[in-house]
């Protein structure tokens, strides 16, 4: 089994992509652990790009050290303006740091940090999904393609939630049951033999010889 890392970059626990993220993560079930961006305490700003330092709250300190331990991230995110929640992008921002998620190798090309891991991106929107491709499906590729797979977490795979506005309450109530169903095979997946240890779980100091 695989340790799952489930991101819901959602403001509003009462949303649709807030219910799918967390029916996603009970269908993971003892392998998941959540990231509720919302419940979160830091700033959203990235100050001063990567000129200098910004120290990392406790909070993104454990979103790190969540990442570390994942063997496939789910992020959870609506489609907002062609983009994300200025909640989800400020942790990409602050969390992802240079020479941690990913590198510039001397030959001047990007390499991901994060590699050995598998995603998914769960995108809701109100535009049909025909409609998406047409209008360059900027929130995938910017999220799957420049951020998650960017950083090394690859293959990511995709899964839509279009057309919200045009459903009716049984067909959201699927989507909701059917998210527990993709967390269960998810999490079914091999994990990495090397991978470190939960971040919240204390392990007792070796005994003295």
């Amino acid at each position: 089994m695989g340790n799952v890392l489930v991101i819901d970059g959602h403001p509003d626990p009462a949303s649709l992509t807030a219910h799918l993220a967390t029916s996603y993560a009970a269908g993971a079930a003892a392998s998941a652990t959540s990231l509720v961006l919302r419940d979160l305490d830091f700033d959203l700003t990235l100050r001063t790009g990567y000129r200098t330092p910004q120290v990392l709250e406790p909070d993104l300190a454990r979103a790190q050290a969540l990442l570390e331990w994942a063997d496939h991230v789910a992020v959870f995110t609506p489609l907002w303006w062609g983009s994300v929640p200025a909640l989800l992008k400020g942790f990409f921002d602050r969390t992802l740091e240079r020479g941690w998620a990913f590198r510039y190798k001397d030959n001047g090309m990007p390499e991901g940090l994060l590699a050995g891991r598998t995603g998914r991106l769960a995108v809701t929107s109100d535009s049909p999904r025909w409609y998406l491709p047409l209008v360059g499906d900027s929130t995938v590729k910017q999220v799957r393609g420049r951020t998650m797979e960017f950083c090394g977490i690859k293959p990511t795979r995709l899964t839509r939630y279009a057309d919200v506005r045009g459903r009716t309450e049984e067909q959201l109530a699927t989507w909701i049951r059917d998210a527990a169903d993709l967390g269960a095979a998810d999490a079914a997946r091999p994990g990495r033999p090397d991978r470190p240890g939960h971040p919240d779980v204390v392990r007792p100091e070796p005994a003295a010889a």
